[in-house]
Order: C-alpha cells, then structure tokens, then sequence
C-alpha cells in the first residue's frame, strides 16, 4: 500500500462541478486523514437550530452565527466541536477538553464542563455529524478533480458569515484558484 500524506488540517473546497448536494460549495476541515481514511466538518452549513437548544452549557463560548452547524452527511445525531485555541502550539497552552487537530485549531471534548475551556477558547463551532471517508476514497476524488485543497486558516472555523466562506476562502488564494470565486451559482444564466 502506498503511503498517505496527510492532509490533517487543510481545507477540502469544492468544485464547481461537484455535483453532490451535500457537498455543493461546501468548504470541508479535514480533521483526520491518514491510510485508514478521512473526517472532516463542513464549515459553511448552519442550520436554524441554536447551539443553547442542544448544549446548554456551550452556548455561551459559541462564535456568531450561534447555531449548530451541519458537518455533513453521516451521524447526524452526534456533536463535533471544533475550537481555535489562540497562541503558540506548546504542552503547556493545551487546555484541558481540548485537542489539537492543526495549528490553533482542535476538538473539544463536549462531555468536558464548558468552564474548563472557558478561558483559553477563541471561538467554538458546534457541528451535527461530520464528513467521512473510507479509505482511498478521499484520494479518488481528488484524481476525479471533486476538490481543491488549501491550506486553513483558524478564522476559517469561526466565520461570522459562513454563507460567504466558499468564495472568500478560494479568493485569498494565490493562484488561478482566485478566478474560482467569481463562478455563478448557476452558469446556464450566463
């Protein structure tokens, strides 16, 4: 088997010509990805539900918009949190519920008191369900051109307006990438 380089921390973007509609637009944080597979959660896919309604507790440390987010298309019933945890990657800024996925950004243990995160925590999305792949599957569908990949950044997590995140997020990018932003919702009324 061929080794996999890992894309832990980096966004999946997708294609115009991704036709899924659960992933239409969407802009993927890959949490894990390794030989075994992929996990990621869709970072611009807020629902009407309030993070108070489901966790009580976490409200208050939740980003604006402060709802639950739709992470993706399997295990809807679970919740993900995904926290930016501001400062230098060390042992000792490692907060306890918390852990680090990539950079600034990690998974916070939702069974953890809020008050322990409290203090160190940036911002917080909640998210219902996640993305996942089996293994090479993920790989297949980049050789397919499903996806772009690009590097993340930890206000990507926290977006105040996360119905924007696909153009802005190919938009900074330095490259022909850039040109992708400005793709029509709908190209036949071009």
């Amino acid at each position: 088997m061929t080794e996999v380089s890992s894309l832990t921390g980096r966004l999946l973007v997708a294609t115009p010509a991704l036709a899924d509609p659960n992933f239409e637009r969407a802009v993927v944080l890959l949490l894990d990805h390794d030989e075994e597979g992929s996990l990621g959660v869709v970072l611009n896919r807020p629902t009407p539900v309030d993070v108070g309604d489901i966790l009580e507790g976490w409200a208050d440390l939740a980003g604006e918009p402060g709802v639950v987010f739709q992470g993706g298309p399997v295990s809807l019933d679970s919740a993900l949190g995904v926290a930016v945890v501001p400062g230098e990657p060390g042992a000792d800024s490692t907060p306890l519920g918390w852990r680090r996925v990539h950079g600034a950004i990690g998974l916070v243990d939702l069974e953890a008191p809020p008050e322990l995160l409290a203090s160190a925590v940036g911002s917080l999305r909640i998210f219902a369900g996640y993305a996942g792949w089996g293994p090479g599957q993920l790989e297949d569908e980049l050789v397919e051109g499903a996806w772009y990949v690009v590097e993340s950044e930890p206000g990507d997590v926290s977006s105040p307006a996360p119905e924007r995140l696909w153009r802005e997020v190919l938009r900074r990018q330095r490259n022909e990438l850039a040109m992708v932003a400005t793709y029509p919702d709908d190209p036949s009324l071009n």
